[in-house]
């Protein structure tokens, strides 16, 4: 992140312009709007700025801007046309410590002015850290479409609602709770429909329950991250993220998805790395428990589904046994993710009948599954976490029947832009692996099916890679 988004209170504060044209303008009307306390300095200025100034809006000095303009300012936009000009001044406002904006030079900038939906005293800025102002403006404007004209108006009256909640409810959970339960419910639906002393009756009433009621108990969310494309997120999975106090997540749970978490939320990495090493299973469900048993709404953030191999059974029956109450969120399996990503069909009536999902990793106590039955003609077997014992998966159809030359494809980083696909067979598949330096997470399809992706592969540019290529 280049830019850090920040909110700055310029109310009487001093602000100087350098520049007198319409882009000087434009930037002066919205400071107005903030409250600054603007000098402007150019030798022609256009005559609206000529009328604002004889209306006390602020203050233009007619003559070329000079070191000495810059004593005591807050914050500097410069846009007087001149690029060396531009150039000289934001250089003598770093020196001094003065945040600056000039205009349409970003390297020259230490801030920039993002697009604003102004809902005041909501607003939504979206910055494109200068890279395309247009596409910024462009947001701005589907975003003025999408968020409701009184959002203002009711951020005004929660405020209000704000010195009660703190006298009669017992924490910052318990108020943050009661004014989330005012936005998602009627009473924020009747004041965004003009119905104002509805919706205060509606909140007195849940504050005056609120406050008769004893401690919320605590939730645990078992969620499903999905394969890593933080698009493929579920909505309710979002709102699970946004309402959790403490988020236990997976090691392999990608940056994107853990961003849409709420800002303050406790974030715990439990993630097992490959060999078994890391975090014990008892230990997250003790985790799961305690966190809960304080009244904290807990999220166990796992990638793809929480109940194909992620252990998602074993921490419902801790949770259960505890006494805990839970819910689960299902998310998209790396099985159908990743191959849809490689574009392998797992069924496709002239190739497979049948779809298996298997562990790469043998149980506990060494069982092994059932290879005839995965060996079987018409089938397609996807292994997880196959990468570690590729050879062993191989040899093993091989030994039970499956034909050498079965397609298979190993996808790696699947869902990411860094998605990597290797095709190939069941005799040829391994080397190409080890070679090409494909890391876990991994996912191994074998079957006819896995041919297909040299016709439908569409997500990223030249993904795959056939063994042949690779000789």
């Amino acid at each position: 992140m280049q830019y850090f988004p920040l909110f700055f209170d310029l109310r009487l504060q001093k602000v100087l312009i350098a520049g007198g044209g319409e882009v000087a303008l434009r930037k002066a009307v919205l400071l107005e709007r903030a409250g600054a306390a603007i000098t402007l300095v150019a030798p022609r200025v256009v005559p609206e700025l000529e009328r604002r100034a004889a209306a006390g809006s602020l203050t233009v000095v007619l003559r070329e801007f000079v070191p000495e303009d810059l004593a005591g300012v807050r914050l500097a936009i410069v846009a007087t046309g001149h690029r060396a000009s531009n150039r000289w001044i934001a250089s003598l406002c770093e020196a001094r410590a003065i945040p600056v904006n000039v205009v349409d030079d970003r390297q020259a900038s230490r801030v920039i002015v993002p697009a604003i939906v102004d809902r005041d005293p909501v607003l939504i800025a979206i910055s494109s850290a200068g890279a395309s102002p247009v596409l910024a403006r462009r947001w701005r404007e589907r975003l003025e479409a999408f968020v409701p004209t009184r959002l203002g108006e009711l951020a005004l009256w929660l405020r209000g609602l704000r010195a009660a909640s703190r006298r009669r409810l017992r924490g910052t959970a318990e108020r943050r709770r009661y004014f989330e339960t005012l936005v998602d419910g009627p009473a924020a639906d009747r004041f965004a429909a003009g119905d104002v002393r509805g919706a205060e009756q509606l909140a007195q009433r849940l504050l005056a329950a609120d406050t008769a009621r004893p401690p919320a108990p605590g939730h645990v969310v078992l969620v499903g991250a999905g394969p890593g494309d933080p698009e493929l997120l579920t909505l309710k999975a979002l709102r699970a993220l946004s309402d959790a106090d403490v988020i236990l997540h997976d090691r392999l749970v990608s940056a994107g998805v853990l961003d849409l978490a709420r800002r303050d939320a406790v974030k715990i990495s439990v993630g097992k790395s490959p060999g078994g090493t890391g975090t014990s299973q008892a230990w997250i469900n003790e985790q799961l428990v305690a966190h809960a048993r304080a009244g904290r709404r807990v999220v166990r953030l796992k990638g793809g589904d929480p109940f194909v191999f992620g252990r998602g059974g074993e921490e419902l029956e801790a949770l259960a046994h505890a006494g805990i109450a839970y819910s689960v969120v299902p998310g998209v399996t790396a099985a159908s993710a990743c191959a849809a990503y490689a574009g392998i069909p797992l069924t496709h009536r002239d190739h497979a009948q049948s779809v298996t999902l298997v562990t790469g990793h043998s149980g506990e106590v060494g069982l092994e599954p059932d290879w005839r039955a995965l060996a079987a003609e018409r089938a397609t077997v996807v292994f997880y976490m196959g990468l570690a014992g590729l050879e062993h998966i191989v040899a093993k159809l091989i030994e039970h029947g499956a034909p050498a030359d079965r397609p298979a494809a190993l996808i790696s980083q699947g869902t990411l832009p860094a998605q990597r696909v290797i095709l190939g067979t069941l005799a040829s598949i391994a080397d190409p692996a080890r070679s090409q330096g494909i890391a876990s997470p991994a996912l191994l399809i074998v079957g006819e099916v896995a041919a297909l992706h040299a016709e439908l592969s569409w997500f990223g540019t030249d993904t795959a890679m056939s063994v042949s290529e690779s000789a």
